[in-house]
């Protein structure tokens, strides 16, 4: 509780003493700083002083967390393909001094090999290092490039850039982030694309193309370019380029600490449809000193990314999609804008549809799945937007890999590798999943994934997957627990939520951070740990190594990995439905971790428990719970109630019913006064056997399912071990922060002009 205090007043100190006015170009603007940035033309409290004025500009503190996570996920990234691209580059002089083939370029295909490529009319190949080349198709002598391909002059509706007013108006112009760079110089990888202008001149706003660069020119360049010989000590003195699209900018805050915390970013795109908001972030800009760095733009942020997606070397390594609402109708587009490898960063704030029941027709018609009802609802929610993700890239031969997905306040925030990889695509039926959730008896679920993949090997010991219909249902109608009815949530994205080579990643960079500059650190720090945790089955490293963190990149997860045991419960609500007392945090995991389970918790929701056990052994820990510490009274739970049908499986209860059951067979098929004597006590005979064998095979101790053992009701030997459960003595951390101030939350859109 105190690391949340302070957690608080420190977001305090961050959104409320950092404010300030300020005079620039000879105006009076209020001034906030987050991070290394600050932003002006905030609009002033309304006249009565009772409250903030409307926006016209939309800013939310509240997000600050978001914004701070989003600079080091984006850093720990960028870091990584600066490792990628080193050691391809080692790979390229080794080859030089074979004799062999040159292989690629530095900073050249982290991606950009396969979709950009693609997109310029290049075949894909690959050397005997396994690397990616292009081979130019050839072109007709008569005709240019540029000459055949429509989109070389292709128009993007409702897309203008924001230039400088002059005395004919304003006018906008489409164009990469690398040709905004400083002195409106051509950045290298964007050495062999034609810049085009797009001018709109008065009222009728005919668009006219021009070439800034020559076709013979950049053919020139290029020729150049490959001809050197970088140096045999390191790469060529040359930074890479690294690209980020802040699709939905507002007032550009997000676009400015970018460019200013992350030293690898090369350029920012800060895109806007409204002029108001644009014109806010060229006044940023020029405040915070980043015109050669930052871009503002105009235009509808669809246009924008199917503009980089159809002129691959404009596509970004980054592409951040915070909207107001649902970043539904921006996904189709964002999967194509990413290059190969890139990363793909989602906001979603209409936690209202994906994780209620209440707007399902909704859910279904912008994300293709249905909600969940009950508390896991955050967390399918989650996974159902995943699914969004995942469907979209798929269409364009790209898979997914998530690197971390969170649940935070009123909103979700994903990181997703998205990579061209056909193969993998394949696996995606594998982790898609359905749900059938008992929310109206007591609260358990199962999953049904729709396809089912296999690993294969080859003759020459290469592995493979092959692709079968699942079996189904997995389960019966009603559930199997209380009886009631279960409901279907889904389909919904059944692989991991997170990559946890890469959380550590993040965790291993908080130290070296000055909290002032992040003042969220500690809540970065609870949460990230608790998706961390999340990660049961999947190998999870240590906190460590920082040599081994800066030679080589994180890696990626098998592409037909499940997760195993999604989901958590919540002892609550078990609680309530047995009417009965509730086990402690430490009891609980105590009794579990005796059985041999593992547990956790899930940072969707306070007081969860994550756990792989089935949910017969869940039930059978509550009915020990009752009857061996606290003892329900008669009559609180009824014929009919969720809880009726679980307490009747009470191993008591169960030889008293499966007694009352003999007797009354014995008593069908008696024919006579003696016979009947007879067969009762035979009945009696053969309970009293199987209560003996009962006891005499009752476990010490349960080996749990994930090594092969069942365990049959009765047999386990449930032990609430509160010392056994307590977690070790450690750091205090913020897991689950509690509102600092009121309204916590959403705010009202933004009121600026069209």
């Amino acid at each position: 509780m105190s690391s949340a205090k302070l957690t608080d007043s420190a977001q305090r100190k961050a959104n409320e003493l950092l404010a300030s006015e300020v005079t620039y170009n000879g105006q009076t603007y209020n001034r906030v700083r987050e991070g290394l940035a600050d932003i002006l033309n905030l609009q002033p409290t309304q006249a009565d002083g009772k409250g903030p004025a409307k926006q016209s500009v939309f800013y939310n503190p509240i997000q600050q967390f978001n914004r701070d996570l989003s600079v080091l996920a984006i850093r720990v990234f960028a870091e990584d393909l600066a490792i990628i691209r080193r050691q391809r580059h080692e790979r390229r002089l080794q080859n030089l001094a074979k004799g062999g083939k040159k292989g690629k370029k530095w900073g050249q295909g982290e991606g950009i090999s396969g979709k950009a490529m693609a997109a310029n009319g290049d075949d894909i190949v690959e050397d005997s290092e396994g690397l990616q080349k292009n081979k130019r198709k050839r072109e007709d002598e008569d005709h240019s490039t540029e000459a055949e391909d429509p989109r070389a002059t292709k128009k993007i509706k409702g897309s203008e850039e924001v230039d400088k007013e002059s005395q004919h108006g304003p006018s906008a112009a489409i164009e990469s982030p690398e040709q905004h760079q400083n002195n409106g110089n051509i950045a290298q990888d964007d050495a062999d694309s034609v810049r085009v202008d797009v001018q709109f001149n008065g009222d009728s706003k005919e668009a006219t193309t021009s070439t800034n660069v020559e076709v013979k020119q950049v053919q020139e360049a290029r020729k150049d370019t490959t001809a050197l010989d970088p140096p045999t000590n390191g790469p060529p003195d040359v930074t890479p380029p690294f690209r980020v699209l802040d699709a939905l900018s507002a007032t550009g805050l997000r676009a400015l600490r970018y460019a200013k915390e992350i030293s690898q970013v090369t350029s920012v795109t800060a895109n806007d449809l409204a002029p108001s908001a644009t014109a806010s972030i060229k006044l940023n800009v020029a405040y915070n000193g980043l015109s050669g760095k930052v871009s503002p733009t105009t235009g509808d942020a669809k246009a924008v990314m199917r503009h980089a997606a159809n002129h691959g070397k404009d596509s970004y390594h980054v592409v951040d999609l915070d909207p107001y609402g649902t970043a539904a109708p921006f996904l189709n587009a964002a999967v194509q804008a990413v290059t190969d490898g890139g990363l793909l960063c989602v906001t979603c704030t209409d936690s209202g549809v994906f994780a209620s029941v209440a707007w399902l027709e909704k859910a279904f018609s912008q994300y293709g799945g249905l909600p969940w009802r009950g508390p896991q609802s955050h967390e399918a929610g989650l996974r159902i937007i995943l699914n969004a993700i995942a469907t979209s890239a798929a269409r364009y031969g790209f898979a997914i890999e998530p690197l971390l997905s969170l649940n935070i306040d009123f909103y979700v925030r994903l990181f997703v590798r998205i990579k061209r990889a056909p193969i993998e695509v394949k696996c995606l039926a594998n982790k898609t999943m359905i749900v059938y959730n008992c929310d109206q008896g007591c609260g358990a679920f199962s999953t049904q994934y729709l396809a089912h993949t296999r690993e294969k090997e080859a003759k020459n010991g290469d592995k493979f997957h092959t692709q079968s219909l699942a079996q189904g249902p997995s389960t019966t109608p009603e559930c199997e627990h209380c009886g009631f009815k279960t409901h279907i949530a889904g389909p919904m994205w059944g692989g991991p939520l997170h990559n946890p080579h890469f959380i550590s990643r993040i965790l291993d960079l908080l130290p070296s951070l000055d909290s002032e500059v992040y003042s969220t650190i500690p809540r970065i720090e609870g949460m990230l740990t608790l998706a961390l945790n999340e990660t049961l089955f999947q190998e999870t490293p240590t906190s460590a190594s920082s040599e081994s963190a800066s030679t080589e990149p994180f890696p990626s997860l098998d592409p037909a990995l499940r997760d195993p045991h999604p989901f958590f419960f919540n002892p609550s609500m078990l609680s309530r439905t047995l009417r009965c007392s509730r086990p402690s945090d430490a009891q609980w995991r105590g009794a579990l971790i005796g059985l041999g389970y593992r547990t956790t918790r899930s940072h969707t929701e306070a007081g969860s428990i994550r756990t792989n056990a089935p949910w017969t052994v869940i039930w059978e820990i509550m009915r020990e719970w009752i009857r061996q510490k606290h003892p329900i009274k008669e009559g609180a739970v009824s014929k009919g109630m969720a809880g009726w049908e679980i307490l009747q499986k009470d191993r008591s209860r169960r030889n008293i019913n499966d007694a009352k059951q003999e007797l009354r067979d014995a008593l069908g098929k008696a024919e006579s006064i003696e016979g009947l004597l007879e067969t009762v006590e035979a009945a009696l005979y053969r309970i009293s056997k199987k209560a003996e064998g009962a006891s005499d095979t009752a476990m010490s101790n349960g080996t749990g399912e994930q090594n092969g053992v069942v365990h049959k009701q009765g047999e386990l030997k449930v032990a609430f071990d509160e010392k056994l459960g307590k977690e070790a003595a450690g750091k205090k951390l913020v897991r689950y922060q509690i509102n600092p101030r009121a309204d916590w939350g959403p705010i009202s859109r933004a009121k600026g002009g069209q």
